[in-house]
């Protein structure tokens, strides 16, 4: 009962935000489309260990103090025909300034993995950010929010809780051309609480093409009998942005 009345208050959110967006649009012109697409070489391990290609897309919106984003991720790899790696994830987020520190945040995220320990995590959270930092070098964000989960493990066995998510999100800018990232994030659950690390260094090749190394590493504090809980992703790609 409690995850459906958060999962309404979210997608009530969302609208609000979505209505006041059109609705400023046509009033405004300050407004800015914004994305990028990647293709890269990706190595995996943990519960699965494959060398294949990724891809990404991301889309982002702002107008006036409201920003839209929308990220997908999908990795696939198979070996004499059989499926080896499939993982793929969906995020949806919404942020409304509410100055030039202060934010309001709802988020989406759907992550399916075929060989992770749990099959599909679908999370909705709504919550507070912060501009910790921010100069011509170096920005960080803070976020803390809370919301509902709802997971489905390789076994078939399906939860739902309430979660509380924390996040960290660090950019420095160390020359013209190169940037450090370094994204920490958590949603802690009475279940099962589920981590990511970001850190990535790119750098500009030529005109709007950048080359991106990254490595990532996935946690779920609660797995089936015989599924790793940590699975690591390291990869290298290009990137197109727009």
């Amino acid at each position: 009962m409690v995850n459906h009345y958060i999962c309404i208050t979210f997608l009530t959110s969302l609208l609000i935000f979505s209505s006041q967006v059109f609705a400023q649009t046509s009033k405004s012109k300050l407004s800015l489309w914004s994305g990028k697409t990647s293709i890269g070489y990706l190595a995996t391990s943990g519960n699965t260990e494959n060398k294949t290609l990724n891809t990404g897309f991301e889309l982002g919106y702002t107008v006036n103090n409201i920003t839209h984003l929308a990220e997908l991720f999908a990795i696939n790899a198979s070996e004499s025909d059989t499926t080896s790696a499939e993982a793929y994830v969906l995020r949806w987020k919404s942020e409304r300034r509410l100055s030039d520190q202060n934010f309001l945040f709802g988020r989406l995220q759907w992550r399916k993995d075929r060989f992770g320990g749990y099959s599909t995590q679908f999370s909705q959270t709504i919550g507070y950010g912060n501009q910790l930092i921010d100069n011509n070098n170096h920005k960080l964000n803070a976020e803390i929010g809370a919301g509902a989960r709802q997971s489905e493990t390789q076994l078939g066995i399906e939860d739902q809780e309430i979660v509380g998510r924390f996040g960290l999100y660090y950019r420095w800018q160390f020359s013209d051309t190169a940037e450090f990232r370094q994204n920490l994030t958590t949603e802690v659950g009475k279940i099962n609480t589920f981590s990511e690390s970001l850190t990535s260094i790119s750098a500009k090749l030529i005109g709007d093409l950048a080359l991106v190394a990254s490595y990532t590493i996935k946690n779920n504090s609660d797995v089936p009998i015989l599924i790793k809980k940590t699975d690591t992703y390291t990869a290298l790609s290009v990137e197109y942005l727009f």
